[in-house]
């Protein structure tokens, strides 16, 4: 069983004691491929530095969080671009819009977020999308950019299935991780209506833990959960859900 975890934060200082066996038990439950999302400029080279430790299993995007849209977020943007002039990636990402802390930069991640999409265009690569609190201002970017080479993941999904349906109107795929598992969740109220096509895994690792560990580190292994949550839903093998998901995530990421 191949599993694909298409966010995970490798890099945090969460893992800083344990990473190298963190990652290795991910490996032995079958999470066999990384995608890890970019912060800011402060992380690039512990980026670097893990997908030289693990080069078949990492794979990394570059991108600017929108919570680290401040004022110095120019010189950030350009660092961005000057990664993505001198190297592969597999997305831009994490890029989107975040409300729920500071709503004082709005701008800046409006525009930070435009940008992003028009770099991810020229590069023909997939955007990968947080969004919280947001769900109107992203999708008045998103909707400002349409277009056939505009696609990706809209990272930890939590909207309802009238937002679900317009995401993936978009060519976004669904990036389902341990909210799925939460009680109060509501994601799993109607996945079951989404067609598998339009989902992939994802544990946004260290944060947002699946139940029996939610509101402890989450890990990479952890993927497994997410997957056993639906095969519940969709009543499926796990091994199913694993393969149709990580042909998904080929599809996003182009690896």
């Amino acid at each position: 069983m191949i599993l694909t975890d298409t966010h995970t934060h490798l890099y945090s200082e969460e893992f800083e004691n344990d990473q190298i066996e963190m990652i290795q038990r991910a490996i032995d439950t079958g999470v066999s491929r990384f995608f890890v999302p970019s912060i800011d400029s402060t992380y690039t080279q512990k980026m670097y530095d893990l997908e030289t430790q693990f080069p078949e299993n990492i794979f990394l995007m570059m991108g600017l969080h929108p919570c680290y849209v401040k004022e110095n977020y120019l010189e950030e943007l350009a660092h961005v671009e000057t990664e993505l002039a001198k190297r592969k990636f597999y997305a831009v990402g994490e890029i989107g819009i975040d409300l729920f802390w500071d709503k004082s930069f709005l701008k800046q991640q409006q525009h930070a977020f435009q940008h992003q999409i028009q770099l991810a265009k020229k590069y023909k690569l997939a955007i990968n999308i947080h969004c919280r609190d947001a769900f109107d201002e992203v999708f008045e970017v998103l909707e400002s950019e349409k277009a056939s080479d505009l696609f990706g993941i809209f990272h930890c999904f939590t909207g309802n299935f009238s937002q679900a349906q317009r995401a993936i109107d978009l060519n976004m795929k669904l990036g389902i991780g341990g909210v799925v598992t939460f009680k109060n969740g509501k994601v799993d109220q109607f996945l079951r209506e989404i067609d598998l096509k339009h989902v992939v895994l994802e544990t946004d690792s260290p944060y947002l833990a699946p139940v029996p560990y939610r509101g402890k580190r989450n890990e990479s292994s952890y993927t497994v959960l997410v997957a056993q949550k639906l095969a519940e839903i969709y009543n499926l093998p796990v091994d199913e859900i694993a393969r149709i998901t990580t042909e998904n995530s080929k599809a996003v990421f182009g690896i």
